[in-house]
């Protein structure tokens, strides 16, 4: 059996989960959420833990058990917690704030971008520089983080642009005058 997908997931306290017609239901205060799955694997709610058993042995069925295993984890956690991701903004005159029901961003460019936020997610800034993308899908999280991330990717030579907080940048020298 797959090592991720034989491991039961703890449905955590306020969330409902059902089970019905290839499709799993998750309720919560945060919102509803439905999932579907292929019928190489069964869905089973068992006491206070969702079960992802597969039918067969076939390599689709393997590969399957886990990603809906973990599909299912990140639902649960989503709709009970919640994900973010912080984004740093490093550069002369580069800032963000929140106008709205948008992301204005100035960075160094002849006009501001302004980038709309997406319903469910909540995007707050601090000190014009620490962007916090908040939200109950870690997919949509983490795809509006790229997007923000790719008007100005970090440059290697002064480090200007967008970062995630817990990246590394390599540092470049830069041309040394040989005379």
């Amino acid at each position: 059996m797959s090592r991720i997908g034989r491991l039961p997931v703890k449905i955590p306290k306020g969330v409902k989960v059902s089970v019905q017609n290839g499709t799993v239901l998750l309720e919560s205060s945060k919102g509803k959420v439905t999932q579907s799955y292929d019928p190489e694997v069964a869905v089973k709610v068992e006491g206070d833990s969702v079960v992802v058993t597969r039918a067969d042995d076939t390599r689709k069925a393997k590969s399957l058990h886990g990603l809906y295993r973990n599909l299912l984890k990140n639902i649960l956690i989503g709709l009970s917690d919640g994900f973010s991701k912080t984004l740093l903004i490093t550069g002369v005159g580069y800032k963000a704030e929140v106008k709205g029901k948008s992301l204005v961003l100035n960075l160094g460019y002849s006009t501001p971008i302004e980038y709309p936020i997406p319903e469910g997610i909540t995007i707050d800034v601090d000190q014009n520089v620490k962007v916090t993308v908040k939200g109950s899908d870690r997919q949509k999280v983490g795809q509006i983080c790229s997007e923000i991330r790719s008007f100005r990717v970090v440059e290697p030579y002064k480090g200007k642009g967008i970062k995630y907080d817990n990246e590394y940048v390599r540092r470049k020298v830069g041309k040394s005058g040989i005379k």
